[in-house]
């Protein structure tokens, strides 16, 4: 188990980044051989990316909300180039998904969002909190730091960036 924080702190990260929202919805649960295969590509997938190499991929990690995964990836360009990787778990989790459910896709539902965010054009507050989110991503760099003085205030800290 991580270990709290017990001050409020903001992640800071330099230059752009993408956040990725991606989720699946099971509509008919008494059909488990069509949602299962595609929960456990999902998992296969971030298994895949939590091992890689965030400077070769752009991942830089993930936060799990039951059925919505949210990532964090240094560019678009990092995040594409994954998802249409053939070497990789995206691709052909996308073609077996089509495959199985193509003309039957309200049985189970998948859907993403992508934001580009610009530097500095975003804002957080952890307090009495493990590294989460950003600030867990960024973890490794260090990303997590005090707000305090200038990173005091949600405007302040959107400022400072």
């Amino acid at each position: 188990m991580s270990t709290i924080i017990p001050q409020r702190m903001t992640a800071e990260i330099d230059g752009d980044f993408v956040v990725f929202l991606i989720g699946m919805r099971v509509n008919k649960w008494w059909l488990p051989h069509k949602w299962v295969p595609v929960s456990r590509a999902m998992f296969r997938m971030l298994k895949e990316l939590e091992n890689s190499d965030s400077e070769d991929t752009g991942f830089l990690g993930v936060e799990r909300a039951g059925s919505l995964f949210i990532q964090y990836w240094r560019s678009f360009d990092h995040l594409e180039t994954y998802a249409r990787a053939g070497d990789h778990e995206h691709w052909p989790a996308w073609a077996r998904f089509n495959a199985l459910l193509g003309k039957t896709r309200g049985d189970v539902g998948i859907w993403h969002e992508t934001y580009l965010v610009k530097a500095g054009a975003y804002e957080n507050v952890y307090s009495g909190m493990p590294p989460f989110g950003l600030g867990k991503a960024m973890e490794p760099q260090g990303g997590l730091v005090p707000a305090t003085g200038s990173r005091e205030a949600a405007r302040d800290r959107l400022r400072s960036q």
